[in-house]
Formats: structure tokens, C-alpha cells, sequence
């Protein structure tokens, strides 16, 4: 029997230790927390505000009833791009839209070295060739689309690119 007091007494002081440390802890533990919750209490304030701001909702539900008590809500406008004047030259016009047809005799279209299918025309007069040029032509020999299948050419563009034909066709 004295074996097994001698036990629970070891064991009973042993309890006793642990419980009398994890007091001990406790206390320590209790005095750390209160010395650094004054230190960090400014931070501490804006953490709590940061966490609420994310936690926010983002709207409110209204119930029928409810008045909606709410801003009109303001749709910044975007700034108009100011468009870029870049007028293409003649020789850039004819190798974009005309070299296609005039640079291989494609749909009747007079091609560039050949002065005598381009004589017939010159005789029209200038004004005539801007004319089709711009707004289109079907004639016997073949079909000439409006500006050259390119509506995006101003007039401008397109004038330039024939005195550019023109200049080649007599340089032949």
C-alpha cells in the first residue's frame, strides 16, 4: 500500500507543478498583452477601419416602402481623341488600292505601262478621271470602283494618286 501512496503523492506534485506553470503562464501572458495593447491601440484603430472598409457592403437592398435616400450616381466622360490628319501621298494611294487593278491590267483597268489604253482617257480631261475615280465607273471595257474599293480615301488622296498615274503613264 505505501507503494501506491508513494505514487499518487509523486503523481498529485506533479499535477500540482504543471497547474501552478500554466498559471504562471497565464499572468505573464495577461501582463504582456496589457504593456503592448497601449502601444499598438493608433495602428490598431486603423487596422479595425481598413478591415470594416473591406467587410463594407457594396450597395444596400431596399424593401418596396423604402425611400432610396442615394446620390445620383456621376458617369465620367471620356476626352474625344483628337483625329490624326495623315494624308496619304499619291504613290502611297495607288500602291495601296490602284496598284491591284492598274498594276496588272485586272477588270479592263489600263495598266500603267501601256500609254495607248491610257490615251483615250487623258482625252476626258482631268476633271472626268477624278470624276470616275471617285465615284465609280462601268464602262464597255471594264469597272472602275469608287475610290478604288477604298471608301476610307479622302478626295484629296485619291486626286493625288492620279496626277501620280497620270505623271507615270506619260514618263512611258
Amino acid at each position: 500500500m505505501k507503494r501506491d501512496q508513494k505514487f499518487f503523492d509523486m503523481y498529485s506534485l506533479v499535477i500540482g507543478v504543471l497547474a501552478i506553470f500554466a498559471v504562471g503562464i497565464l499572468v505573464l501572458a495577461m501582463k504582456v498583452s496589457d504593456l503592448t495593447q497601449g502601444v499598438f491601440s493608433a495602428s490598431e484603430e486603423q487596422h479595425r477601419a481598413a478591415v470594416e472598409a473591406r467587410l463594407r457592403p457594396e450597395g444596400q437592398v431596399y424593401l418596396p416602402g423604402e425611400e432610396l435616400n442615394a446620390d445620383t450616381p456621376v458617369v465620367p466622360t471620356a476626352a474625344e481623341p483628337e483625329a490624326v490628319a495623315a494624308t496619304l501621298s499619291g504613290p502611297q494611294v495607288f500602291n495601296q488600292a490602284c496598284n491591284v487593278c492598274h498594276g496588272n491590267g485586272i477588270g479592263g483597268a489600263p495598266m500603267l505601262t501601256d500609254r495607248t489604253a491610257w490615251e483615250p482617257r487623258i482625252a476626258q480631261g482631268v476633271e472626268t478621271l477624278y470624276e470616275h475615280a471617285i465615284n465609280g465607273y462601268a464602262g464597255s471595257v471594264g469597272f472602275m470602283p469608287p475610290k478604288g474599293g477604298n471608301a476610307a480615301f479622302s478626295d484629296e488622296e485619291v486626286h493625288a494618286a492620279i496626277d501620280f498615274m497620270l505623271s507615270e503613264v506619260r514618263r512611258n
